[in-house]
This record gives C-alpha cells, sequence and structure tokens, in this order.
C-alpha cells in the first residue's frame, strides 16, 4: 500500500503524475530543454507547443505569485482580456501588416478576420478608450496573465522561444509625461525584485523598440549562453545595452595620411577578405563601401555607408539616422545603376553617382585606406578623408565589440550572450491617438492619454532559471520556484509508512511543500537520481536509522549532507538558506 498523505501540503510520486526519463529527448539541444522534458515537467504537443505536467504547472504558478504579488505593490489591478482579437483594432494602429508572419490569423464562419494576440496593446487601449473620462481617472494600471500566441519560424530551447507561450502584460495610461516617468520607474523597480526572487542574475539594457514603437524602454536580460541577444556592458560601469543600440566612445580623429593614392589590379578580389589576402593588409585597413536603397518621396535614393572592413554594419542604427528601413542594393539595382560597380564600389569619385555617403565615426579615426576604385578589379590604396574623399553624414552606424570603450568612460566593454526575461515601454501616445483614448484634463481640454507597457515572458522564465540553475544531475530550483521544497525518500521495504507519513506531516506542518516518492519497487539509486533530477531544495532520506529516529538531510546542490534527528528537520531545514 502506498503512503497516504494526511494534509494537503503532502503529495505522493506515485499519485503525481510525474514521468522521469533516463536519456535526453532527441530533438533537446539546450540544458533547460532536456531537464524539464526528463524531469516530467513538459511535453511536446507540437513544434513549440507544451503542455505543463503537474510538476510544470506549480512551478509555473509560483512565478504568477511572484509576479502578482510585485505587480499588487506596484499598484496595479489583474484583470483578463481575449486572445482572440478582431482585426479592425489592428488596423486602426497599423499593426495589422507590420506584425507579418509572426501573427497567427483566423477567419470565422461569418468570414471575419481575427488574430490570436502576440500582445495586447491594440485591445487594451480601445477597452480604456470606452471607459476614461477625465484626468482624475489617471493613473490607470492594468495587467494581466494570459497565453499568448506568435508564429515562430524555429521554435527552440525549450520554453525559451515558443509559439504558445505564457506572460505578463501590463499597461499603464498616464494624463502627463511626469506621471509617466514615475510609474516607469515603480515599474522597474518591480521587475528587478520579480527577477530577484526567482533568483536570476540578470541586468536591464538599453533596447530597440520593434513592433511595440514608442519612446524610452529597457529590456531585462538574463545571461545564458543559450541566449540569441548579445549584451554589452561595462563591468567597471553602469552602461549596458543591448547590441542592436549599444555605443562606443566616439573615437579620436586620425591624422594627415602617410601614402599616395595609388591605383591596385585586384583580380576577382570584391570581398573585403579578398582585397586584404591578396594586398598583404590587415581588414582593418580596408574601407567597406555599403550601398542601400532608402525610401524617399519619390521612389528611392542610394546611400553609401563607409565603415573599417573589421567593423559590422547595424542596420538598427543606421535606419535611425536614415528615418526608414534600408535594403542592400541588389542585381537589378546594380544594372539600373550602371555607374556603380558592384564588389569594388569606394567613396573615390563616388559622390555624383549617390544620394549620399554616409560614414561611421572609425573612419575618421584611420587613414590611408584601401578602397573600391568604382571599376572591375582594382582598388585604390593610401586613400583619405578629406583628401580623396568627402563624407556628407557621419554617424553611429556600426555593431560594438568586445574592448571598445564604453561610452561612459568606464573602461573597456565586454559582450556577454543573454535571453530577454522583461521589457518596459514607454509609449506615449502611440496607441491611444489611433484607438481614441482619450481624457479632459483639468480645463475641460480633451488630450490623449500617455501609456506604458511592461512585459515579462512567464513561462519562458522557468527556461531561463533551470539554464542559470542546473548541474550534470538534474535541475537546482531557487528558493520560490521549486515545484516542493522537500522531498522524502525512503529506502527498503521495511520502512514503517506510519513513520514516513509523519515525518512528511511535520514538515508540511512547518510550512513545507513535501514530495514523498512512495513508489514500491524503485531502487535507492533510481530515486536519488530522480530526487536530483527534479531538483528540490532539501531531500530527507529515511534508510535504515529511520527506525531510531534518525533520517539523513540533504541540499539538492550537497552543501549539507548531514544526519539529523527526525524531531529536528524542521527546525534544521529553516536554518538552512534555499538556493538553487
Amino acid at each position: 500500500m502506498p503512503v497516504q498523505a494526511s494534509i494537503s501540503r503532502v503529495d505522493l510520486l506515485s499519485c503525481t503524475f510525474v514521468r522521469t526519463l533516463r536519456e535526453d529527448p532527441a530533438e533537446a539541444e539546450t540544458a533547460n530543454h532536456r531537464l524539464l522534458v526528463r524531469g516530467g515537467y513538459v511535453r511536446k504537443a507540437a513544434s513549440g507547443v507544451y503542455s505543463y505536467l503537474p510538476l510544470g504547472l506549480r512551478v509555473l504558478r509560483r512565478i504568477e505569485a511572484i509576479v502578482r504579488q510585485e505587480m499588487a505593490a506596484a499598484g496595479c489591478r489583474e484583470l483578463l482580456m481575449p486572445a482572440l482579437m478582431p482585426r479592425d483594432l489592428w488596423e486602426r494602429s497599423g499593426r495589422w501588416g507590420d506584425y507579418g508572419d509572426l501573427m497567427f490569423r483566423v477567419v470565422d464562419r461569418k468570414g471575419t478576420e481575427f488574430c490570436l494576440g502576440p500582445t495586447h496593446e491594440e485591445l487594451v487601449t480601445s477597452l480604456v478608450a470606452n471607459e476614461l473620462g477625465g484626468h482624475r481617472d489617471l493613473p490607470l494600471r492594468l495587467f494581466q496573465i494570459q497565453t499568448k500566441y506568435r508564429d515562430e519560424l524555429r521554435p527552440r530551447s525549450g520554453l525559451i522561444r515558443s509559439r504558445d507561450f505564457v506572460m505578463k502584460d501590463a499597461y499603464t495610461f498616464h494624463a502627463d509625461e511626469e506621471s509617466l516617468r514615475e510609474t516607469y520607474q515603480e515599474m522597474y523597480a518591480a521587475y528587478e525584485r520579480v527577477f530577484t526572487r526567482c533568483g536570476l542574475r540578470f541586468r536591464a539594457v538599453e533596447a530597440q523598440a520593434g513592433e511595440m514603437g514608442g519612446g524610452r524602454n529597457q529590456e531585462f536580460m538574463a545571461p545564458t549562453q543559450v541566449g540569441e541577444d548579445l549584451v554589452a556592458f561595462a563591468p567597471a560601469g553602469t552602461y549596458a545595452a543591448n547590441l542592436e543600440t549599444a555605443s562606443a566612445a566616439q573615437p579620436a580623429p586620425a591624422g594627415p595620411g602617410t601614402q599616395p593614392l595609388a591605383r591596385v589590379h585586384t583580380p576577382g578580389a570584391q570581398s573585403v577578405e579578398d582585397v586584404a589576402a591578396l594586398l598583404g593588409t590587415s581588414r582593418r585597413q580596408v574601407l567597406k563601401c555599403l550601398l542601400y536603397k532608402v525610401p524617399a518621396a519619390e521612389g528611392s535614393e542610394v546611400v553609401a555607408v563607409l565603415c573599417p572592413g573589421d567593423r559590422e554594419v547595424n542596420e538598427l542604427k543606421l535606419a535611425r539616422v536614415l528615418g526608414a528601413t534600408p535594403a542592400l542594393l541588389d542585381a537589378a539595382d546594380f544594372a539600373a545603376h550602371p555607374g556603380l560597380v558592384r564588389g569594388y564600389a569606394g567613396p573615390h569619385g563616388l559622390a555624383s553617382r549617390v544620394g549620399r555617403i554616409l560614414a561611421d565615426h572609425h573612419v575618421a579615426a584611420g587613414r590611408d585606406w584601401t578602397i573600391g576604385a568604382n571599376e572591375p578589379d582594382y582598388h585604390l590604396t593610401g586613400a583619405d578623408l578629406g583628401r580623396d574623399f568627402e563624407v556628407d553624414l557621419f554617424a553611429d552606424v556600426v555593431n560594438v565589440r568586445a574592448g571598445d570603450p564604453s561610452p561612459d568612460g568606464s573602461g573597456p566593454l565586454t559582450l556577454e550572450r543573454a535571453v530577454e526575461i522583461g521589457h518596459i515601454f514607454q509609449l506615449g501616445t502611440k496607441y491611444s491617438v489611433p484607438l481614441g483614448a482619450t481624457f479632459l484634463d483639468a480645463a475641460g481640454v480633451e488630450r490623449p492619454a500617455l501609456m506604458g507597457c511592461y512585459g515579462i515572458g512567464i513561462s519562458r522564465l522557468m527556461s531561463v532559471v533551470i539554464e542559470q540553475h542546473h548541474d550534470e544531475h538534474g535541475i537546482r530550483w531557487p528558493a520560490e520556484l521549486a515545484p516542493y521544497d522537500v522531498q522524502v525518500i525512503p529506502l527498503g521495504r521495511k520502512i514503517d509508512e506510519e513513520l514516513v507519513r509523519s515525518v512528511a506531516d511535520a514538515l508540511a506542518a512547518a510550512g513545507l511543500d513535501v514530495l514523498v516518492d512512495d513508489r514500491a519497487g524503485a531502487s535507492a539509486g533510481v530515486k536519488f537520481a530522480d530526487a536530483d533530477l527534479i531538483g528540490a531544495p532539501f531531500q530527507v532520506v529515511l534508510g535504515r536509522r529511520a527506525a531510531e529516529g534518525i533520517a539523513e538531510l540533504r541540499t539538492r546542490d550537497r552543501s549539507t549532507v548531514t544526519e539529523a534527528a527526525l524531531a529536528q528537520l524542521p527546525d534544521l531545514i529553516a536554518g538552512i538558506p534555499m538556493t538553487g
């Protein structure tokens, strides 16, 4: 007979629908994905779609509880909006087309188009627009926890990038900028508390707004090797930014060159690498000249962008400088502009053939450049800014790299991989104007509300926590997220069921959630392996000395392994910090 739990804070493994696996799933490439499946937390339903088994749901609910507590502390009130939203709202904001293939779109039996919400700015703004009266209704702070849907091209890394995911999204409405800024800082502090309680290492960074739009925004990034983003930060200072927006200190201009301009034959050398190899120089000395077409009032404009050959143009930065999204010229574009030579473009004599020449600041810091000669199979060496070519505009348009000086003067930048776990935005009136969220100010004048938006990936947090808290044996849950605080492991067939129940009940009475491995016939090795895989912070082993009133207490990280009297277990556990 299995041990029967006498109070609700004790669960039996045999009754909890936990199915651990000995082998890693074939499709799992990351630690969190492997351990979520092997530990019996989730099961794949389709690509990027998962069922949460009881263990996984318990962790999810614990994360949600932390988020709800901190949102309440920040003055937010919870609501729940539908995932199914009409096309009309998204047309009014202009995002029905902008969201592209990421959006799941459906049509009802009457032919009306809807989407499954990837986010809820349109719906919450429309909702508030119908309820908002005067300035005394503001500020308004709302949040929900709900499943979102995005049709990811390549779902990966378990719950880190999936096609349906649980998210907390909060929205605030304000009468003025001061109120928006105050709430933004309060939400920033709330996010810090959430991620700290979840046991995460993280940093807030400057970020790109993306499809959300609006003004100031910051991402909260958790460092992990499986991260898809790169974060640049100054270890000795406070500067941190996503690579999409990161900047370095502007380099000092160089002095005059030392070489004359010379034309050299470079047959077939169209890439920076080929030119450097052929001429025996470094990539840094080769000036890259990229030709972009940019939407203009009439048709498009060709813009030449210059940067050192060992640097990469950041097209998001470039788009901000140009005020439009650029695209590299393709074969048809070169055919339409016979004065532009593919693979051999350079700034010398180029001004009459393009609309503008734009250069990164590093170009002014170099001299004696090797540049394209604007004729097939030829380059020029010894080219200098001012003497041999001019630039219309200098701007920061390249990616930073490790070792670049931080813009705050605090030393060199470091790059690390990270996963976005939260994002906060000052949206301004981007949504309130098209969706009619207005209020009457103190003078009776109708004005659009200012908005803020604040998101946390609830289900993503589960995966990111595992990436930061695991070892070769399994998960090591931080204190507030573990599905159970203690796993009780009876060994041998002669362990008294009443004794096991009394130990579990005493632990539960002390406020701990307890999982009892009551599986008949499971060996000690299997029970220990599964306990480490599941990852409860404490393990109580009832072995041959249990009849004498002695158990072995282990922490999951093995920082504590000791024998203890059964009666002392609750107090002993209470005195040991639960860490992941």
